[in-house]
């Protein structure tokens, strides 16, 4: 098994960190993935490996995501996204996307994990992100 488990990838933190990253202004992705792919926290950059196939209205690279924003409350800080929706899909075996910054050198931003492959004929595929909030977002700092 390849994914074992969502990641705030450890060279994002650096990148953001730093001021190199800034989501905001940057164009983040989210690309799908099976289980052959090896993605971690350890994960530099996006990759095709292990991507699914560019068929029907998937493209390589996956979609670009929309709604970024970032806030806080207490000693939180969080980073979300939009929804990511391929219309009328049907895929195979989709365990897992890599969201990364496509202005940066295709950077790894984050892994997530779904858990069990998941796979559709000819209906939507949402990758439903979280409620904003420091408990819910997908990605925090605290």
């Amino acid at each position: 098994m390849a994914f074992t488990g969502n990641a705030f990838c450890t060279s994002a933190k650096v990148g953001f960190l730093t001021g190199t990253y800034t989501p905001l202004t940057d164009t983040m992705k989210i690309a799908l993935y099976t289980n052959l792919a090896t993605l971690s926290a350890s994960t530099l950059i996006y990759t095709t490996v292990g991507e699914i196939p560019a068929t029907g209205n998937y493209i390589t690279g996956g979609n670009t995501l929309a709604g970024t924003a970032i806030s806080f409350a207490g000693t939180t800080a969080w980073l979300t996204f939009n929804n990511s929706t391929w219309l009328t899909s049907t895929f195979n075996n989709v365990r897992g996307a890599l969201i990364y910054d496509f202005s940066k050198s295709n950077a790894a931003i984050a892994v997530l994990d779904f858990g069990s492959d998941k796979t559709t004929r000819g209906t939507a595929f949402v990758v439903q992100m979280p409620l904003p909030g420091a408990t819910t977002s997908i990605l925090r700092i605290t």
